[in-house]
């Protein structure tokens, strides 16, 4: 008996929604799959991004609770970090409706690009904890990225999590520590944009809430796998990550 096109467009985005939320807990970048995805049904670029948000505010729910259940996140900065990256991501999606994001992918592929190279070259990097006292400049960079990535993900969204965890990793937290924190400041940009974007009627939640069920269990999955594999599993998923990351912006640009 043939499958209903509605099913079958449900099942699809199921699967592709646990791919995306289990390496988005470990790594970031879960964007990239969950976005594509959904431009495949057909919805407006607008509508996509909307829809993505609430189904990944759903996985973002469950990665939060299980990194802070673990003792893994710097709940005391995250509590100076997150409402300005909750309030970027307001911001974002207020300014996405009116501009194209076009004039944002050159400059993606060059940060995505120094990233990939620095993670490569420094083996080292993320495997011993050496965070540095957040003081006066430093905690004002902090702040300033906590609202340029909120933003960033309110805007256009795919890649967040991996240039928040590079940001961590550069102020000297481990691999797991800088994910946790990184799914923090996630978590709360996300829940941000997908309440403003379901307010301006930017989401079809006929996708979202079966697509966001399975991004639940997919964070749950990808949360419990990069704390109990550690080091030896994020690094070489950080770096396939940010390398499909630079492929998919070099086609785009290309094209």
């Amino acid at each position: 008996m043939e499958v209903p096109m509605e099913l079958d467009t449900l099942l699809f985005l199921a699967v592709f929604g646990f791919i995306a939320s289990f390496i988005d807990a470990a790594a970031g970048g879960g964007g990239l799959i969950s976005i594509p995805a959904l431009m495949w049904t057909g919805m407006s670029p607008v509508t996509v991004l909307g829809t993505n948000k609430v189904a990944a505010s759903m996985g973002a729910v469950s990665s939060f609770i299980t990194f802070v259940r673990a003792g893994k996140m710097d709940t005391a900065l995250m509590k100076k970090l997150c409402p300005l990256s909750l309030i970027g991501s307001l911001a974002g999606v207020l300014l996405v409706q009116h501009i194209s994001s076009e004039f944002l992918r050159p400059l993606i592929v060059v940060m995505l690009i120094l990233v990939f190279l620095y993670t490569v070259f420094k083996r080292d990097w993320g495997k011993e904890a050496r965070p540095q006292q957040l003081t006066g400049k430093k905690m004002l960079l902090c702040l300033l990225m906590a609202f340029a990535m909120g933003f960033y993900d309110g805007f256009f969204g795919p890649g967040t999590g991996s240039f928040i965890l590079f940001a961590f990793i550069m102020l000297g937290f481990d691999f797991i520590g800088a994910t946790a924190n990184a799914k923090a400041m996630n978590f709360a940009s996300n829940i941000a944009a997908a309440v403003l974007f379901s307010y301006f009627g930017f989401v079809d939640f006929s996708y979202a809430i079966p697509m966001g069920i399975f991004m639940i269990f997919g964070a749950i999955a990808g949360s419990q796998v990069a704390i109990t594999k550690g080091v030896s599993y994020i690094r070489p998923m950080f770096i396939i990550i940010t390398a499909i990351l630079i492929g998919k912006q070099l086609l785009t640009l290309i094209k």
